[in-house]
């Protein structure tokens, strides 16, 4: 876990970021697979194969444990996902379909084709990530306790975004019970996806879902492993456990933040890590100065090259990869917020974390923009 400095003084609050992607298969997913991993040898000690429909992380994470374990990994990804995290399964000895993103209700949305296959197959097991309990027990005894003992039991409230909502659901569970309902938990959602709604207000919807408003297919952001337009059971658990409340994260605040990270606070990460960066701002701006707050860093940039940190994909989706406050003030509100929902929190957050920004790297980066 490492002390976000420059987000620090930016906001007033501690913050806090366990740094996740530095686990062997460079997200919090390997906690997951390995569990995962295990309930399936358990389930079936003769199985040979795990299948699971994944945007990449947990596929990675589930490749590796599965070698270990003698299996075979049999992934299913949506085709608009980083080809690097392909690439990177095949590598892992993984057997990789990549397939149109569509809606779950589709028989060849990633996930049924996974779970298809393993029905199919007398010697595979599905793995199942986004409603097996496995997945938010994973976090309930090894992220939640770590997060307790890390902070020798100072944390004010956790933040991160939701992709099977077992991350959020584990943490929030323990920290709750532990710290006998001290900490408060709160969510992230990047743009395009249905979770913040189903947050405040009961119902899983999102406007960039209205006909004639989405741009790409599945959750519309350029935000990988993270957002949801159903609810699932792991999520839902997290909300049993209590939910305080939700922030919005645009694509152009996600950006933005992966630009702050790098220049102030050095470090190099993907979106994910970006979005819960941008939530841990906005807590601290709602909670107000004093308060000690946690988020998790999933993700290293090097799998979003082709995306992320990839300047003409950027530009072809609309994105403008500036860090001065100018440019930022030209971009927001057109960002997937929408009409008086830019509240409070949102405003001190732009305010204080643009304010931060040296004036060296608002020059350069407006030389190259000219």
């Amino acid at each position: 876990m490492v002390e976000l400095k420059a987000l620090s003084a930016a906001t007033g609050c501690r913050i806090l970021a366990k740094a996740e992607y530095l686990n062997p298969g460079g997200s919090p997913k390997d906690r997951v697979a390995r569990a995962l991993i295990e309930d399936a040898l358990a389930r079936n000690p003769g199985v040979r194969r795990v299948y699971e429909g994944t945007s990449g992380s947990t596929g990675i994470s589930l490749a590796r444990v599965a070698a270990a374990a003698g299996l075979e990994a049999v992934i299913f990804m949506p085709s608009d996902q980083a080809v690097e995290k392909a690439q990177l399964l095949a590598t892992l000895g993984a057997r990789v379909q990549r397939v149109p993103p569509v809606a779950i209700v589709d028989p060849g949305h990633y996930v049924r084709r996974a779970q298809t296959a393993a029905e199919n197959d007398p010697d595979g097991v599905f793995a199942d990530q986004f409603e097996t309990p496995v997945n938010w027990k994973a976090h309930y005894t090894t992220t939640g306790p770590e997060i307790w003992r890390q902070t020798s039991g100072k944390v004010d409230a956790v933040v991160m975004a939701a992709g099977t909502g077992g991350t959020l659901a584990g943490v929030t569970t323990y920290l709750k019970e532990v710290s006998d309902e001290h900490v408060q938990a709160y969510l992230v959602d990047p743009q395009g996806s249905a979770l913040y709604y189903a947050v405040t207000k009961g119902v899983c919807y999102s406007p960039t879902q209205d006909e004639g408003r989405r741009k790409r297919n599945q959750v519309d952001t350029i935000a990988e492993g993270i957002g949801l337009y159903r609810r699932t059971a792991n999520f839902d658990q997290a909300l049993d456990a209590g939910i305080a409340g939700a922030f919005k994260c645009s694509d152009q605040e996600a950006l933005d933040m992966s630009r702050f990270l790098l220049h102030r606070e050095g470090l190099f990460l993907g979106s994910s890590s970006a979005v819960n960066c941008v939530g841990a701002a906005k807590l601290a701006a709602r909670l107000g100065p004093g308060h000690t707050i946690v988020t998790l860093l999933c993700d290293d940039g090097s799998r979003h090259l082709t995306k992320l940190w990839n300047e003409d994909f950027l530009t072809a989706q609309g994105l403008v990869a500036c860090i001065s406050p100018d440019c930022y003030a030209s971009v927001y509100g057109e960002a997937g917020l929408e009409e008086g929902e830019v509240d409070q929190a949102d405003t001190k957050y732009r305010l204080c974390v643009y304010a931060e920004l040296d004036a060296e790297a608002k020059a350069r980066r407006a030389a190259r923009l000219a």
